[in-house]
């Protein structure tokens, strides 16, 4: 498996090229499974701090925001077994 810095240096690398010469449409589809994998990263990243964070209510008591909006599953957040629907954003997150 790549890493992150590595799937993101050739993102950069696809958009140079796109902005040069064009890409081939193998070319096309790399850059979009790239950018795809990109954004489920963060997304899961940004889940995993937030499930994290603890917050004090006006009465003391603390709340966990994982506990409390639920831990998502981070292979939703990855996109690895989303349906069809959830890919064109129609998943409600």
């Amino acid at each position: 498996m790549e890493s992150m810095e590595k799937k993101i240096q050739r993102i950069n690398a696809l958009y140079h090229k796109s902005q040069k010469e064009g890409l081939t449409e193998e070319e096309k589809k790399e850059q979009a499974r790239l950018r795809s994998e990109y954004v489920a990263n963060i997304r899961a990243s940004l889940r995993g701090q937030l499930n994290n964070i603890d917050i004090q209510e006006k009465d003391g008591s603390i709340t966990n925001l994982g506990e409390k909006y639920g831990n998502r599953n981070d292979e939703q957040e990855t996109g690895e077994k989303m349906g069809a629907g959830a890919k064109e954003g129609t998943d409600g997150g």
